[in-house]
């Protein structure tokens, strides 16, 4: 296996790894931001307020994307386990 073929690797795992993790932490931002105009404004700075709401909406969307993730996933292990046979 030479040089190209081990970036080549490398890229297409953090490609992966964007495209799995890309949605939680932008829509966790999202909420962030959301909690945080709030809290300035009604002057109510609660560590909870700002923790469950993102858990409960993290936990929604594992269950309406956890397919998804795990296709990408395994579509990426299985070109992987391709690229090892050939080997």
């Amino acid at each position: 296996m030479d040089q190209g073929k081990v970036l080549e690797i490398f890229q297409s795992a953090l490609i992966v790894a964007f495209k799995i993790a890309g949605p939680m932490l932008i829509v966790s931002i999202l909420i962030g931001l959301v909690i945080a105009i709030f809290q300035a404004a009604t002057q109510i700075h609660e560590q909870t307020l700002t923790f469950v709401p993102k858990v409960l909406v993290l936990s929604l969307m594992l269950l309406v994307l956890g397919s998804w993730m795990i296709t990408v996933f395994t579509e990426f292990f299985n070109s992987i386990f391709d690229m090892i046979s050939v080997i």
